[in-house]
């Protein structure tokens, strides 16, 4: 079997300027702000990066904040894993006893995405990237 890298990170915020704000002072990450048609969602760069947004050195990754809400459940820290075929990792997180939360969604200029709880309770991301083809991430 292919073995599935970690990409990502995500992590829950009240506040996203605030915590971009305290991620920025304390450690040095910088934080981009995108626009309502992505969410809202912040970039955080923890690396250096290449002119297509991914780290420049193995084994580093970067992340995001997104906004904490009460009317969705297992808002948690997670980790996302890059998968060639988001519907074949579904069907093998169920054989494994993990619980999918919802259908994958797109997320523009991204890719597809769904997040489900492991054997131990733990939320985690799977995300089927689009080809990179010369975009910029971010």
């Amino acid at each position: 079997m292919k073995m599935n890298p970690v990409v990502h990170f995500q992590m829950p915020a009240e506040n996203r300027k605030r915590m971009a704000a305290f991620y920025t002072r304390v450690f040095g990450w910088k934080a981009k702000q995108l626009g309502h048609e992505r969410g809202d969602y912040v970039l955080v760069q923890t690396t250096a990066t290449d002119e297509n947004g991914l780290p420049r050195d193995g084994g580093r990754i970067n992340g995001g904040f997104f906004q904490k809400t009460d009317d969705e459940p297992a808002q948690y820290t997670s980790i996302v894993i890059a998968v060639d075929d988001v519907s074949e990792a579904v069907k093998r997180v169920e054989e494994g006893g993990g619980k999918v939360l919802g259908d994958p969604m797109e997320i523009p200029g991204v890719g597809l995405f769904v997040s489900f709880f492991d054997t131990e309770g733990n939320r985690v991301g799977i995300l089927q990237p689009y080809p990179m083809e010369g975009k910029q991430h971010g």
